[in-house]
């Protein structure tokens, strides 16, 4: 095995996915011959396409689309060759569009792309050790400012607020209508963004007064969960293994990327925080950091965090949730929801 797969199945306790579905998307006239297709295809892959004719049709030409993009033609019934390198991972869903005198027919089929990183283990060391707050379900943690932000979920209970890490002491807080569950939080364009998680509602406060300005609805049928931002965009979860580009201007959903390690997807992205230009995300119910690209959805690295089970004592603590990078120290903060204590860290090859 190889020792990406090792480290996605032990670390991330993650199934290994086939492509499957071979023969969605039959037609009684044409097919995509997939007899030569892999289980999987890599980035540096080209799939060759061969349309299969049982009836003896004539055929003029075909057009050729990949998730419903054009990407060619041929005339008659010629070979398609199709490179993969720029399509993101994940499926990828051919198309032939074939015509035959005054008709056309389409014949389609789905392939799987998957990561071609190896991902690698990385090291931790803790600097410090803080308290937390054991009533915190955290879903969001971040700073801003040189101020850490956490936010909350539980209904009735979803709040975010600003305090004193070193200490404790609360700033200031922010409590949510009862009938929402509070999700992750991030800052951009002097604005405060908050997600819920299966009301499909988003919040934006101003970041001096906190108050609440404008709420905003998914305009795709997602969850709420992570939320991370660079110079441009907003990046969030939804519990799947996808990681939504989201344009703060109108709150629209404009791209994703899929996560994997190898030919496993990633699923269940939690909590999200960009580092240094990579996408440091949670796992749902993993004491797990993975290490993403942001532009193919590779999982580059993985850190084990089972190592920081023995400092918690509290016996209501559920999972490992929550990270934020400060730049001032140049270290990362992680917790989880109902612990004790929060973690500073460093983190190395």
């Amino acid at each position: 095995m190889k020792k990406y797969n090792f480290l996605t199945v032990i670390l991330l306790g993650i199934t290994l996915i086939g492509c499957g579905d071979k023969n969605k998307g039959e037609n009684s006239f044409f097919t995509i011959d997939d007899s030569a297709f892999p289980a999987h295809f890599l980035p540096q892959e080209a799939v060759s396409i061969t349309i299969l004719n049982p009836n003896a049709k004539e055929i003029d030409s075909i057009a050729y689309f990949v998730n419903d993009k054009k990407v060619g033609s041929t005339k008659d019934a010629e070979k398609f060759k199709f490179e993969l390198k720029d399509q993101k991972l994940g499926y990828q869903y051919l198309k032939a569009t074939v015509y035959f005198g005054s008709d056309s027919s389409d014949a389609t089929k789905r392939i799987e792309l998957v990561s071609n990183v190896e991902p690698k283990l990385l090291n931790y060391k803790i600097v410090n050790t803080y308290p937390h707050d054991t009533k915190a379900f955290t879903e969001g943690l971040e700073f801003h400012d040189g101020v850490l932000f956490e936010s909350t979920g539980q209904e009735g209970a979803s709040y975010f607020r600003s305090y004193d890490y070193k200490t404790g002491k609360i700033f200031n807080q922010v409590d949510l209508p009862k009938k929402y569950f509070g999700e992750g939080i991030t800052f951009i364009n002097g604005k405060i963004y908050q997600l819920s998680w299966r009301e499909k509602t988003g919040f934006i406060y101003d970041e001096k007064t906190l108050k609440l300005e404008k709420t905003f609805t998914y305009d795709k049928d997602i969850e709420g969960w992570g939320m991370t931002h660079d110079d441009k965009y907003i990046y969030h979860s939804d519990g799947t293994e996808k990681i939504w580009k989201m344009d703060p201007s109108n709150q629209k959903l404009i791209d994703y990327v899929n996560v994997y390690s190898g030919t496993s997807k990633i699923k269940a992205i939690n909590e999200l925080e960009l580092i240094n230009g990579k996408f440091y995300v949670n796992v749902w119910q993993k004491d797990a950091i993975a290490v993403v690209n942001p532009t193919s959805g590779a999982v580059e690295g993985i850190l084990n965090m089972s190592g920081l089970r023995k400092f918690i004592k509290h016996p209501e603590a559920e999972v490992l949730n929550g990270i934020a990078y400060n730049p001032a120290t140049k270290t990362i903060f992680v917790t989880g929801k109902y612990w004790e204590k929060m973690f500073e860290i460093t983190v190395s090859e």
